[in-house]
């Protein structure tokens, strides 16, 4: 029995050595670091879902994150026209066109793709969820190299009502669910996503966030 107890002690010991740790972003992105990208071109998003304005809600609030983090962001009104010039329409398109392409017609050191695969809203008796799933993938208008990605699932919780009737709460979250105001649940998003971006020219920390964290982690044995 004590040999037993000794065994299948040093067993869960050895499975407790595997940890995890947070992946710093210079590791997790070193293109990043050796590239320097200074402006940014963002294209207009590709939408998968049912929720025909989340393109609109997306590139209405992912500019200043991306300010705020030290980038100089083309005008997206601007790119939109000249996209709209060359036969553009939505961000499907822009896919296969070479990423050379978009440093000629803006000079851009990058370009950000963002595919929003969920944008769903679900009830659960007084509770309602909005639920934006988005992919970003940053590439190098020079090498067509991805520079930085991320791929999130958020959950934001809209409203919660407790007036003690539950037919009552039912109905004034659903209610209030309809007249939500989603430009600041798309910023929120766009801003924890960004928050992972390694900082760029214009920020005062810029080349000193190489440890931040990354958003990944990895497996570590002791």
């Amino acid at each position: 029995m004590n040999k037993y107890i000794i065994v299948t002690t040093f067993i869960l010991f050895l499975s407790g050595c595997v940890t995890t740790e947070n992946i710093g972003k210079m590791e997790a992105y070193p293109k990043m670091y050796e590239e320097k990208p200074i402006s940014i071109v963002v294209l207009p998003a590709i939408n998968k879902t049912t929720a025909a304005d989340a393109t609109d809600l997306f590139s209405t609030t992912v500019a200043q994150p991306l300010a705020e983090a030290g980038f100089y962001v083309v005008s997206i009104p601007y790119v939109n026209h000249v996209l709209a010039l060359e036969g553009i329409q939505d961000g499907a398109q822009v896919r296969d066109i070479p990423m050379e392409r978009f440093n000629y017609l803006f000079g851009a050191d990058a370009v950000l793709f963002v595919t929003i695969d969920q944008w769903d809203t679900t009830y659960l008796l007084t509770v309602a969820d909005v639920t934006v799933g988005l992919k970003f993938e940053l590439i190098s208008t020079k090498t067509s190299e991805v520079l930085w990605q991320q791929q999130r699932v958020i959950v934001h919780e809209t409203t919660s009502n407790d007036s003690g009737s539950i037919l009552f709460d039912i109905i004034a979250t659903a209610v209030t669910t309809a007249t939500t105001d989603y430009v600041p649940i798309a910023r929120q998003v766009n801003s924890q996503i960004l928050n992972t971006i390694p900082l760029g020219k214009y920020h005062p920390r810029y080349e000193l966030d190489a440890n931040d964290s990354s958003g990944h982690t990895k497996k570590v044995k002791h």
